[in-house]
C-alpha cells in the first residue's frame, strides 16, 4: 500500500545551491536584456525572429511537460486507473514547465510590455495560429494549477492562509471541468504549434515541412509525456529510494513503441510522397539532423518493442531517454535547423541565451524539488503496512 505523502526531508542541499548560483546568473543576463534589448544577449535577427527561446522553452518544453496530458488520457478516457499514483508528479511537472514556458515568452518578444495586447479582443487576428497557440497555453496553465491545487491546500500553512475549512469539497465539485479542459487545452495548442510551421512554405525543409505538422506534433507531444513520466518517475525514485511504482512503469512503457512506429511510418511515407527522400541523405543540416533523431527514435522502439526488456527499469529508461532526446530534437530542428530564411541570415544561440535557459531549466527543477519535499505528491509506501 502507498499514499502520497511530503518526503520532510532537507530543502536546502548543495545541488539546490548549484541551481540557485544558475538562476541568479541567469537574472542579470534577463535583466541586460530587458533594460538594452534583444540584441544585447541573443543572436537572432530579421531571418531567425524567434531562436533557443521559443524553440526550446516553448515548442520542445511544453512538449516536455506533457506528461500530465498524457497520463490524463491513459486514465480517465481509457480508464487506466492503476497509472493514478503517476498523476500528480505528471501533473506537478506539466505545471511548472508549462508556467515557465508561459513566461518565456516575454524573454524573446521585442517589445514584450506590449504582450497583454493579445488577450485584448481588438487586437486579436482571429486567423492566426499563433494566437491559438498563445491564448491555449495561458489558458492551460491555469488549467493545471487548478488541478494541482487539492495537492496544495493539504499543505498545513496553505490552508491557514486561505482559512477555509472545506476547500477540497468545493474544489472536488468542480475539477471534473478542468480535467477536460486539460485534455482539450494541449490537443490544441500541441497540433497548432505544428500549423505554425507550416506557415514557413519554402523556407522550411521538406524533410519537416508537411500539411500533417500538426498531427505529427501531437503524436510527438504524447509520446514525449509518457517518456518525461517514465524519466521522471526512475530519476526520482533512485534520488528519494521510492523504488514501488517502477512495476507501473512496464506496463506504461508498452504504449511507446505503437506511437514511435506510427510516428515514423506516417512521416517516412510523407517524405515520400512529396519525393523528397533523396534529401535525406544529402549531407546537409536538415538530412544530419533527421538520421539522428530517426536513430534514437529508434532505439527506443527496438529496445521497447521486447516484452522482456519492459521489464528491466534500465532499460525503459534508457529507451525512453532516447525517446526523448529524438523528439525534442525532430521539435526544435522544425523550428530551427529545418530553416531557411534565405539572403545569408545565420543564427546560433549565444552563451547569454544557452544561460538563461539553463536558469528557467534550474527553475523548474529546484521548484520540483521544494514541491516534492514539502506536499504530498509522490506515492510512498504506507508508513502502517
Amino acid at each position: 500500500m502507498s499514499e502520497a505523502r511530503p518526503l520532510s526531508s532537507r530543502v536546502i542541499t548543495v545541488p539546490f545551491i548549484l541551481g540557485v548560483i544558475v538562476i541568479l546568473l541567469a537574472g542579470i543576463f534577463l535583466l541586460k536584456r530587458f533594460i538594452y534589448g534583444l540584441g544585447s544577449v541573443s543572436g537572432m535577427n530579421d531571418g531567425y525572429p524567434w531562436g533557443l527561446w521559443i524553440a526550446y522553452d516553448v515548442n520542445v518544453g511544453t512538449a516536455f511537460a506533457c506528461g500530465g496530458y498524457a497520463m490524463a488520457i491513459l486514465i480517465y478516457i481509457f480508464n487506466k486507473g492503476e497509472y493514478t499514483p503517476l498523476l500528480k508528479p505528471a501533473i506537478l511537472t506539466s505545471m511548472l514547465g508549462y508556467t515557465l514556458a508561459a513566461v518565456s515568452i516575454f524573454f524573446d518578444i521585442g517589445r514584450y510590455w506590449n504582450m497583454f495586447n493579445i488577450f485584448m479582443p481588438w487586437h486579436m487576428n482571429f486567423h492566426s495560429p499563433m494566437l491559438e497557440v498563445a491564448v491555449c497555453i495561458a489558458s492551460y496553465v491555469v488549467v493545471l494549477w487548478i488541478e494541482f491545487s487539492p495537492v496544495l491546500v493539504k499543505n498545513p500553512g496553505v490552508r491557514r492562509m486561505l482559512k477555509v475549512e472545506d476547500i477540497e469539497e468545493k474544489l472536488n465539485k468542480v475539477l471534473f471541468i478542468f480535467v477536460a479542459l486539460g485534455m482539450l487545452l494541449p490537443t490544441m495548442h500541441q497540433s497548432s504549434l505544428g500549423t505554425l510551421m507550416i506557415l514557413a512554405g519554402h523556407k522550411l525543409s521538406p524533410l519537416y515541412w508537411s500539411k500533417l505538422l500538426p498531427l505529427f506534433f501531437l503524436i510527438c507531444a504524447i509520446m514525449m509525456g509518457y517518456c518525461i513520466v517514465i524519466f521522471e518517475t526512475s530519476v526520482s525514485g533512485v534520488a528519494f529510494k521510492n523504488t514501488h511504482e517502477f512495476k507501473l512503469l512496464t506496463k506504461l512503457s508498452g504504449v511507446i513503441p505503437w506511437l514511435i512506429g506510427i510516428f515514423l511510418i506516417m512521416r517516412i511515407q510523407d517524405i515520400n510522397a512529396r519525393g523528397a527522400l533523396s534529401q535525406i541523405f544529402k549531407g546537409d543540416l536538415p538530412g544530419n539532423m533527421f538520421l539522428i533523431e530517426t536513430f534514437l527514435l529508434l532505439i527506443g522502439l527496438i529496445i521497447l518493442w521486447k516484452p522482456e526488456n519492459r521489464t528491466n527499469v534500465k532499460k525503459v529508461f534508457i529507451a525512453a531517454f532516447c525517446v526523448l532526446l529524438g523528439a525534442g530534437l525532430y521539435r526544435f530542428d522544425t523550428y530551427i535547423c529545418g530553416f531557411n530564411p534565405g539572403n545569408g541570415w545565420h543564427y546560433f544561440p549565444t552563451a547569454p541565451e544557452l544561460i538563461i535557459t539553463f536558469g528557467v531549466i534550474s527553475v523548474e527543477i529546484l521548484g520540483y524539488l521544494y514541491v516534492v519535499k514539502r506536499f504530498p505528491v509522490l506515492a510512498l509506501p504506507s508508513k502502517n503496512k
